[in-house]
């Protein structure tokens, strides 16, 4: 993965760069992924000093993001405002008015029509083994049966937690003297009663994952629930797709679904009205958090990620869909580690690149190293040679900058994954007109979706191939060893997690896109 345009390339060194000092403010914490390394010292993307600095004054074309994903809210407060809608469909009219084979297809399609949970791919090998050859199908057999060895202590562990947090939450109601308390005030308890310096240090250690005391019991029960439905099930699964009555093993069966892209439920829909927020909720509006391309953007959904794994029918479907609709940049926060159909994703992948559109694509969370463990969809089949190149894979940085700066979680890999942005509790639009921190690959997926898609707005004569490279050769590089899937005795140098060795700068992109712009304008005119 060499770059194509390191002649252009605008490096910024952080090796005298240091952390923060203190915590970091409530306000900044919403928005970090907007600022400046240098000038805040946290590891963001320097988005505000693009606006400020950069782009005022600057004509910007409107730029289709296809959010392919769980669905998006389309009537969130935040997101209403820049939703796409198909201009050739005439709403309610139960026609397919474009000719395209999806009726009424107004805002975008719904792959998975009134499913929101689905099997594990390496449950669905294990329980039809034709899907795959036979060593694949030995590994995913292998997987899934651990699944179930292991829900046999999840249950177990989950019992004590929730038995232990809702112990614990009572008596801390009690001494507290208020049902609603936050994590300051547990934290200043003093007491000489065991019982409550117990509780004091259950609920420090429950709450340090970041979610209230309501949400937590709620969490660990669905993990509960999850574990004992598992047990019943005794690794036989459930068919969730005869629902939509398509045949999920045959890709030129494609009239399924239906063009509710908020799905049967919106509290199923949290992750994707996430992703498209990040990109594209209003930037100072006073309403929950800023996206990174607010403005000349609209979101196109396709609904095609349930809860479990996707199938790969519909993600080639969906980027085909989102490819034939106008989206110039694809957004896919997804993925999984077996893949029986990869070909028909990669061919997808390729019509993409045929049609000049740029997918921006999570790394994964697993804190594996990506370039020998399998994450798909991907770019290469063989995790050496691209099949196209327009494709940039992107992993999660944590809002510390310094050995910690690489989130926990965040999966690498020299060639298979491209540049690291913020993934580490990004703030942004939920369902029902709320907002949430959430953390992951998939979070920083939607952050580098965001820059580019400023750059094809702000540069529309430049190729997704160019907007990749920009991405990746104008980023700030990180030149010091940083601690890797959160085992402090695992250090590497940053520069060896990802091929670009950087993390995603939108002042320094738009600075290169300029630059390219007028070249690639000046070659034109000499043709």
């Amino acid at each position: 993965m060499f770059s194509l345009f390191a002649a252009l390339t605008i490096v910024l060194s952080t090796n005298a760069q240091t952390a923060k000092k203190g915590k970091i403010a409530d306000d900044q914490l919403k928005r970090w992924s907007h600022l400046y390394l240098v000038k805040d010292s946290i590891p963001g993307m320097s988005v505000d000093r693009a606006y400020a600095e950069f782009l005022k004054g600057k004509k910007s074309v409107k730029v289709i993001v296809g959010i392919v994903d769980s669905g998006v809210d389309i009537e969130h407060e935040d997101l209403k405002p820049v939703i796409w809608t198909n201009k050739k469909e005439i709403a309610g009219n139960g026609k397919d008015d474009d000719k395209n084979g999806y009726i009424d297809d107004i805002h975008g399609w719904n792959f998975l029509g009134d499913i929101t949970k689905e099997n594990y791919e390496y449950d669905r090998i294990a329980n039809n083994k034709n899907l795959v050859d036979e060593e694949t199908y030995k590994l995913a057999k292998d997987e899934s049966d651990k699944k179930l060895e292991g829900a046999k202590q999840g249950k177990f562990q989950m019992e004590k937690a929730l038995e232990g947090t809702t112990k614990a939450d009572e008596q801390l109601v009690q001494f507290l003297g208020k049902s609603v308390y936050t994590s300051d005030d547990v934290n200043a308890i003093t007491s000489e009663d065991k019982d409550v310096l117990k509780s004091k240090s259950i609920m420090q250690r429950m709450l340090g994952y970041g979610l209230s005391v309501v949400d937590l019991k709620k969490e660990i029960q669905t993990q509960l629930d999850q574990a004992n439905e598992l047990l019943a099930s005794n690794g036989q699964i459930k068919d969730y797709r005869k629902i939509l009555g398509d045949n999920p093993d045959d890709i030129n069966d494609k009239k399924y679904g239906n063009n509710n892209v908020m799905g049967p439920d919106k509290e199923e829909i949290l992750h994707g009205t996430h992703v498209a927020g990040i990109v594209a909720q209003t930037r100072y509006n006073n309403l929950g958090g800023d996206g990174i391309a607010s403005g000349n953007v609209e979101i196109l959904t396709v609904r095609a990620v349930p809860d479990g794994d996707e199938y790969d029918k519909d993600i080639a479907l969906g980027i085909r869909y989102a490819v034939d609709n106008g989206a110039k940049v694809i957004n896919g926060s997804f993925g999984k580690a077996y893949s029986p159909h990869k070909q028909w994703v990669y061919d997808a992948i390729k019509y993409a690149e045929s049609k000049d559109v740029l997918i921006v694509h999570a790394a994964g969370n697993d804190a594996k190293d990506i370039d020998v463990e399998n994450n798909f969809p991907n770019d290469s089949d063989d995790k050496k040679t691209e099949f196209a190149d327009n494709m940039i894979t992107v992993g999660a940085l944590n809002y510390e900058y310094g050995e910690n700066v690489v989130a926990d979680f965040s999966n690498f890999g020299k060639l298979n994954v491209d540049v690291f942005a913020p993934g580490v509790k990004i703030y942004a639009t939920t369902p029902n007109n709320t907002y949430q921190f959430l953390q992951g690959t998939s979070m920083a997926s939607p952050n580098v979706a965001g820059v580019a898609t400023l750059i094809r707005s702000y540069y529309p004569n430049l190729s997704a191939k160019q907007v990749k490279h920009i991405l990746m050769d104008s980023g700030t590089a990180i030149t010091t060893d940083v601690i890797v899937g959160g085992n402090s005795n695992d250090k590497r140098p940053f520069s060896s997690l990802s091929a670009s060795g950087k993390i995603v700068n939108a002042y320094s992109a738009l600075k290169m896109a300029e630059q390219m712009s007028k070249k690639t304008k000046s070659k034109k005119m000499k043709g």
